[in-house]
């Protein structure tokens, strides 16, 4: 069962003809009362259509099914049949996937073309009666209370799969981050290794061609250390290669540029973040370092602001990029934190990366609360760095 609900879940047509199919059943059993039953019968066919539809097209369908409404009543009137249809049942399945698909004003637009609809079909066809106006209105009452559940829910789904989103992307980042560091410090250690290997057999090859024919004995020393020196290097090569051969980015390597910077933007107001974006300047052309190191700042000062900035966070980012360098400045809003299960947690290294993150490509990074409050970065990243100028 549990696996039909999330295939009709994906499929909301196929519930929605079922539901639609439920009003033709119940309004064919109505019939019978009708006066007039091929006038009662042709509506008895179009009203539920709308019903199929609902969540494709809710807007379209909802305006659809409230005109074939008030030409039921109209057409009732004229060939004087007072029987209701029971497919009218279908206005509050409307009324709810407004509400709850597509927003509250929609849905007090269509309660208010309810409220003329109820007040012209009982003026034309059934009079108006207490007792009938009372159910009527309890009826689309609780519609509109379903719908305000059903789409705080989904609001709330919406909001924790963003959330887990950003959470797993940034997960991801540390750990590619982590081990690009590993990579670098490899790098090191592989040329220490092989630098004084070189080293080491240069001068004793150096030493042995001096001595070949004096000192055979010494020349032999040093081609055993010469040979003992490359085979030590040799190993050591073998072995850093091996650990740098397989690559453990992630399988999305970060879109840099203005792209990737609203992409980040973007992926934080799913989560809940309101992200303001300034770019300007030719950021789209910025070396691939610095375009990285923009892109880590704008994504680690995002992060940490929609983990520490309160319940309802604001963050505005600035991007510049002027003659000789890049700024950056994110800057949120402050408030009152939020519970610490509410939280993201990380591990606490993120304004010390930024720092040696910005150190690396010879910048600087500022950080610290504002007088109003407010947690501001500045970072500002040369277009070169010092020793290529």
């Amino acid at each position: 069962m549990r696996r039909f609900s999330l295939w009709l879940r994906d499929k909301p047509v196929v519930a929605d003809s079922a539901l639609a199919l439920f009003l033709l059943v119940l309004d064919l059993v109505v019939a019978r009362d009708s006066t007039s039953p091929a006038a009662y019968l042709v509506f008895s066919v179009l009203l539920p259509l709308p019903i199929a539809l609902r969540r494709v097209y809710p807007r379209a369908m909802a305006v659809t099914f409230m005109v074939l409404s008030f030409c039921t009543s109209t057409i009732g009137y004229i060939v004087g049949d007072p029987t209701v249809h029971a497919a009218l049942l279908g206005h509050g399945i409307m009324l709810y996937t407004l509400a709850a698909y597509v927003g509250r004003r929609e849905g007090l637009w269509y309660a208010l073309a309810l409220v003329a609809d109820s007040a012209y079909g009982m003026a034309m066809i059934t009079g108006f009666n207490i007792r009938d106006l009372a159910l009527t209105a309890t009826y689309f009452a609780f519609c509109w209370v379903l719908a305000e559940f059903s789409g705080a829910r989904r609001a709330y789904d919406a909001e924790v799969a963003a959330r887990h989103a950003v959470a797993e992307s940034d997960r991801e980042r540390r750990a590619h981050d982590a081990v690009s560091a590993e990579r670098t410090r490899i790098a090191r250690e592989l040329h220490d290794v092989v630098a004084h290997a070189v080293s080491v057999m240069i001068v004793q090859a150096d030493g042995a061609r001096y001595a070949l024919r004096t000192d055979p004995a010494t020349a032999e020393q040093a081609l055993v250390t010469i040979a003992g020196t490359g085979r030590e290097a040799l190993r050591e090569l073998r072995r850093t290669v091996a650990l740098l051969r397989t690559e453990h980015a992630p399988d999305q390597v970060p879109q840099h540029g203005t792209a990737g910077l609203a992409k980040v933007a973007q992926l934080m107001r799913d989560a809940g973040l309101a992200v303001e974006l300034e770019l300007s300047g030719e950021l789209d052309e910025l070396t691939p370092e610095v375009g990285l190191g923009v892109h880590r700042i704008v994504q680690e000062a995002l992060t940490n602001t929609l983990r520490h900035a309160g319940a309802h966070p604001k963050a505005w980012v600035r991007v510049h990029r002027r003659t000789r360098d890049v700024e950056i400045e994110v800057t949120d809003s402050g408030g009152v934190p939020v519970h610490p299960e509410s939280r993201i947690q990380g591990g606490g290294l993120g304004l010390a990366g930024m720092r040696e993150r910005v150190a690396v490509l010879g910048g600087s990074l500022e950080a610290g609360r504002t007088p109003a409050g407010a947690w501001r970065v500045y970072a500002r990243i040369p277009l070169a760095l010092p020793d290529a100028e």
